[in-house]
């Protein structure tokens, strides 16, 4: 007999899929259908159990851009053309929610003071030039990154650009795990930490995804540059966020996301050397 949940017949893979469907409206522009049997979804998302999703809907979301940064380069617009037609793309899907969570987390830890000063900085949806100045480097890092991955594997970077936003993303969750919220009013206060069942499917999907991606060209070496620079990268971030902010914020781990990011396509141009 079938176990009905909302009037709904179950089905294998039904939280699942709602999980990416979540994960998936609340990280981007996307225009995501409700899912069949599917509660509201407009709903705050479950972030105990939504993370679990979360490296399958990065790759997602990076999909439109590394089809743009394909399809640019193989016509002939040269790898810093393609590589930042690629880069806006990918910003315009996510509307930028993790470069203005850089940018405020900048701004903050930049302007110095007290903790209360800081988040109330980071708050303010105004830039300054530390926010600035971070936003600048973490695109002008991204572009340079895909404009050499491009001269030196061709157009195998997309399948890079794809593996880096969904490693970036299963990084960052280490902030949600490690850290307390910052502010007691806070979205970060109200989704909770990801169980550890989520966190282990999550690093599976992180695993199967890396798997898929070898047979593309980015090699051995280059797949596990990625995902070990992704993942020591975002310490420092968290470890800032811990001592001068008290825990984190959804800009921790957005910064978290961009930072991981930019040290996964990094480590593989470094591992992609001539």
């Amino acid at each position: 007999m079938d176990r009905q949940t909302g009037g709904e017949a179950d089905w294998p893979g039904r939280e699942a899929l709602h999980d990416l469907a979540a994960c998936l409206r609340f990280y981007s522009r996307l225009p995501v259908p409700q899912m069949p049997g599917e509660g509201d979804p407009h709903r705050t998302p479950d972030f105990a159990r939504l993370p679990r999703m979360l490296p399958l809907a990065g790759a997602i979301l990076a999909l439109p851009a590394a089809v743009v940064l394909a399809a640019t380069w193989i016509g002939g617009l040269g790898p810093f053309l393609a590589a930042t037609l690629a880069v806006g793309t990918l910003a315009a899907t996510t509307g930028g929610l993790h470069e203005d969570g850089l940018a405020d987390l900048a701004d903050g830890l930049g302007a110095g003071g007290d903790r209360d000063r800081m988040l109330t900085i980071m708050r303010d949806s105004r830039i300054g030039s530390y926010g600035a100045i971070a936003l600048f480097l973490g695109l002008a890092l991204r572009i340079g990154a895909l404009a050499t991955l491009l001269d030196r594997i061709g157009a195998a970077a997309a399948i890079a650009l794809v593996l880096a936003a969904a490693l970036s993303r299963l990084a960052a969750l280490a902030p949600m795990v490690l850290l307390p919220p910052a502010r007691s009013d806070g979205l970060s206060a109200a989704a909770g930490r990801p169980t550890g069942s989520s966190l282990g499917v999550a690093a599976a999907l992180g695993v199967a995804l890396c798997l898929a991606s070898l047979p593309f060209g980015l090699g051995l070496a280059g797949v596990a540059a990625m995902a070990g620079l992704s993942a020591l990268a975002v310490w420092p971030v968290t470890s800032l966020a811990r001592n001068k902010l008290g825990g984190q914020t959804g800009d921790v781990i957005g910064a978290c996301q961009q930072v991981a990011e930019i040290a996964g396509l990094l480590g593989l141009v470094a591992a992609m050397a001539p």
